[in-house]
Protein backbone atom coordinates (compact mmCIF):
# COMPACT_ATOMS: atom_id res chain seq x y z
CA UNK A 1 0.00 0.00 0.00
CA UNK A 2 2.64 2.49 0.77
CA UNK A 3 3.97 1.78 -2.76
CA UNK A 4 0.97 2.51 -3.81
CA UNK A 5 1.02 5.86 -2.63
CA UNK A 6 4.46 6.91 -3.37
CA UNK A 7 3.55 6.09 -7.06
CA UNK A 8 0.58 8.56 -6.63
CA UNK A 9 2.84 10.95 -4.85
CA UNK A 10 5.23 11.15 -7.37
CA UNK A 11 2.54 11.48 -10.59
CA UNK A 12 1.49 14.30 -8.88
CA UNK A 13 4.85 15.85 -8.42
CA UNK A 14 5.69 15.49 -12.41
CA UNK A 15 2.12 16.85 -12.87
CA UNK A 16 2.82 20.53 -11.14
CA UNK A 17 3.13 22.18 -15.02
CA UNK A 18 6.30 25.25 -13.72
CA UNK A 19 6.01 26.45 -17.50
CA UNK A 20 2.16 26.91 -17.73
CA UNK A 21 2.24 28.25 -13.64
CA UNK A 22 5.50 30.77 -14.80
CA UNK A 23 3.18 31.63 -18.04
CA UNK A 24 0.58 32.72 -15.72
CA UNK A 25 2.73 35.01 -13.38
CA UNK A 26 3.85 36.38 -16.38
CA UNK A 27 0.17 37.15 -17.24
CA UNK A 28 0.75 34.61 -20.18
CA UNK A 29 -1.67 31.11 -20.66
CA UNK A 30 1.29 29.33 -23.19
CA UNK A 31 -1.55 26.65 -23.87
CA UNK A 32 -2.82 30.00 -26.24
CA UNK A 33 0.18 30.90 -27.78
CA UNK A 34 3.58 29.73 -29.79
CA UNK A 35 3.26 25.78 -30.38
CA UNK A 36 0.62 25.74 -26.84
CA UNK A 37 2.92 23.76 -25.39
CA UNK A 38 3.17 23.68 -21.55
CA UNK A 39 7.60 22.73 -21.83
CA UNK A 40 10.56 24.91 -22.14
CA UNK A 41 10.72 25.42 -25.60
CA UNK A 42 7.17 27.66 -25.55
CA UNK A 43 8.76 29.15 -22.33
CA UNK A 44 11.52 30.41 -23.85
CA UNK A 45 9.63 31.69 -27.08
CA UNK A 46 7.18 33.53 -25.28
CA UNK A 47 8.69 34.55 -22.05
CA UNK A 48 12.63 34.66 -22.73
CA UNK A 49 15.42 32.19 -22.57
CA UNK A 50 15.91 32.95 -19.16
CA UNK A 51 12.26 31.52 -17.64
CA UNK A 52 12.41 28.58 -20.19
CA UNK A 53 15.80 27.93 -18.50
CA UNK A 54 14.04 27.65 -15.41
CA UNK A 55 11.29 25.49 -17.01
CA UNK A 56 13.59 23.33 -18.18
CA UNK A 57 15.60 22.71 -14.92
CA UNK A 58 11.98 22.57 -12.55
CA UNK A 59 10.82 19.86 -15.53
CA UNK A 60 14.10 17.37 -14.91
CA UNK A 61 13.92 17.88 -11.61
CA UNK A 62 10.40 16.24 -11.22
CA UNK A 63 11.84 13.75 -12.89
CA UNK A 64 14.80 13.18 -11.40
CA UNK A 65 13.92 13.69 -7.54
CA UNK A 66 11.39 11.77 -6.85
CA UNK A 67 13.42 8.50 -7.90
CA UNK A 68 16.14 9.86 -5.73
CA UNK A 69 14.23 10.04 -3.12
CA UNK A 70 12.63 6.33 -3.10
CA UNK A 71 15.87 4.80 -3.97
CA UNK A 72 17.44 6.44 -0.83
CA UNK A 73 14.53 5.50 1.41
CA UNK A 74 15.34 1.87 0.28
CA UNK A 75 12.54 1.31 -1.67
CA UNK A 76 13.09 -1.84 -4.49
CA UNK A 77 14.57 -1.30 -7.65
CA UNK A 78 11.02 -2.30 -9.63
CA UNK A 79 9.52 0.72 -7.29
CA UNK A 80 12.04 3.05 -8.24
CA UNK A 81 11.23 2.64 -12.02
CA UNK A 82 7.78 3.08 -11.83
CA UNK A 83 7.74 5.94 -9.69
CA UNK A 84 10.08 7.55 -12.26
CA UNK A 85 7.34 6.29 -14.94
CA UNK A 86 4.76 8.04 -12.38
CA UNK A 87 6.36 11.54 -12.27
CA UNK A 88 7.10 11.31 -16.55
CA UNK A 89 3.37 10.32 -17.03
CA UNK A 90 2.16 13.10 -14.91
CA UNK A 91 3.84 15.36 -16.89
CA UNK A 92 2.45 14.23 -20.25
CA UNK A 93 -0.91 14.34 -18.33
CA UNK A 94 -1.40 16.64 -15.54
CA UNK A 95 -4.57 16.29 -13.36
CA UNK A 96 -3.97 19.72 -12.67
CA UNK A 97 -4.60 20.69 -16.54
CA UNK A 98 -7.24 18.33 -17.33
CA UNK A 99 -4.55 15.53 -18.34
CA UNK A 100 -3.11 17.80 -21.15
CA UNK A 101 0.60 18.25 -20.41
CA UNK A 102 3.57 18.67 -22.16
CA UNK A 103 5.70 16.82 -24.71
CA UNK A 104 8.09 14.47 -21.74
CA UNK A 105 11.58 15.49 -23.10
CA UNK A 106 12.75 17.63 -20.04
CA UNK A 107 11.16 14.78 -17.34
CA UNK A 108 12.46 12.06 -19.29
CA UNK A 109 15.67 13.70 -18.94
CA UNK A 110 15.21 13.47 -15.03
CA UNK A 111 14.24 10.39 -15.10
CA UNK A 112 17.36 9.13 -17.45
CA UNK A 113 19.80 10.95 -15.37
CA UNK A 114 19.08 8.24 -12.77
CA UNK A 115 18.94 5.99 -14.70
CA UNK A 116 22.65 6.41 -16.36
CA UNK A 117 24.62 9.41 -16.42
CA UNK A 118 27.22 8.01 -19.06
CA UNK A 119 24.29 7.06 -21.44
CA UNK A 120 22.55 10.92 -21.20
CA UNK A 121 25.65 12.68 -22.20
CA UNK A 122 26.03 10.11 -24.97
CA UNK A 123 22.21 10.86 -26.08
CA UNK A 124 23.09 14.97 -24.94
CA UNK A 125 25.63 14.88 -27.48
CA UNK A 126 23.02 13.28 -30.60
CA UNK A 127 20.30 15.62 -29.59
CA UNK A 128 22.59 18.62 -30.08
CA UNK A 129 23.76 17.06 -33.58
CA UNK A 130 20.80 16.20 -34.58
CA UNK A 131 18.92 19.21 -34.00
CA UNK A 132 22.23 21.20 -35.18
CA UNK A 133 22.26 19.58 -38.24
CA UNK A 134 18.07 19.56 -38.91
CA UNK A 135 17.28 22.85 -37.52
CA UNK A 136 14.42 21.11 -35.94
CA UNK A 137 14.31 20.58 -31.98
CA UNK A 138 11.87 17.86 -32.36
CA UNK A 139 14.47 15.66 -34.10
CA UNK A 140 16.82 15.94 -31.87
CA UNK A 141 14.54 15.04 -29.15
CA UNK A 142 13.54 11.78 -30.90
CA UNK A 143 17.33 11.44 -32.03
CA UNK A 144 17.84 10.94 -28.69
CA UNK A 145 15.30 9.21 -27.37
CA UNK A 146 16.04 6.10 -29.34
CA UNK A 147 19.95 6.48 -28.63
CA UNK A 148 18.42 6.65 -24.92
CA UNK A 149 17.00 3.29 -25.28
CA UNK A 150 19.98 1.49 -27.22
CA UNK A 151 22.49 2.75 -24.75
CA UNK A 152 20.44 1.07 -21.60
CA UNK A 153 20.45 -1.98 -23.59
CA UNK A 154 24.18 -2.01 -24.06
CA UNK A 155 25.12 -0.93 -20.85
CA UNK A 156 22.84 -2.76 -18.82
CA UNK A 157 20.65 -5.22 -20.54
CA UNK A 158 17.31 -6.42 -20.83
CA UNK A 159 16.75 -4.97 -17.26
CA UNK A 160 14.24 -2.82 -15.55
CA UNK A 161 16.31 0.17 -16.54
CA UNK A 162 15.98 -0.76 -20.39
CA UNK A 163 12.18 -1.51 -20.42
CA UNK A 164 11.27 1.94 -18.37
CA UNK A 165 13.41 3.75 -21.29
CA UNK A 166 11.70 1.93 -23.77
CA UNK A 167 8.22 2.76 -22.84
CA UNK A 168 9.18 6.59 -21.81
CA UNK A 169 10.67 7.18 -25.63
CA UNK A 170 7.44 5.37 -27.15
CA UNK A 171 5.45 7.61 -25.48
CA UNK A 172 7.57 10.92 -26.48
CA UNK A 173 7.50 9.78 -29.73
CA UNK A 174 3.82 9.49 -29.48
CA UNK A 175 3.59 12.75 -27.86
CA UNK A 176 5.34 14.37 -30.55
CA UNK A 177 3.23 12.56 -33.60
CA UNK A 178 2.26 16.13 -34.76
CA UNK A 179 6.26 17.08 -35.16
CA UNK A 180 6.59 13.84 -36.76
CA UNK A 181 3.73 14.66 -39.34
CA UNK A 182 5.01 18.36 -40.07
CA UNK A 183 8.57 16.61 -40.71
CA UNK A 184 7.21 14.88 -43.08
CA UNK A 185 4.92 17.49 -44.62
CA UNK A 186 8.16 20.25 -44.54
CA UNK A 187 6.07 22.53 -41.85
CA UNK A 188 8.06 21.88 -38.73
CA UNK A 189 9.63 24.95 -37.19
CA UNK A 190 13.21 26.07 -37.27
CA UNK A 191 15.07 26.97 -34.01
CA UNK A 192 17.04 28.59 -36.09
CA UNK A 193 14.79 30.52 -37.97
CA UNK A 194 12.74 31.19 -34.37
CA UNK A 195 16.05 32.07 -32.52
CA UNK A 196 15.09 29.33 -30.10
Amino acid sequence: MQYILIIIIAYLVGSVPFGFLLGRLSGVDIRRAGSRNIGATNVSRLLGKRLGIITLILDIAKGYFPMLVVSIWGAPERIVMFTGLAAFLGHLYPVYLRFRGGKGVATALGVFIFLDWMAIIISLVLFIMAAGITGFISTGSLTASVAMVLLLLAFHGLNDYFWLGLVVAILIWWRHRDNIKRLIQGREKSWKRSGN
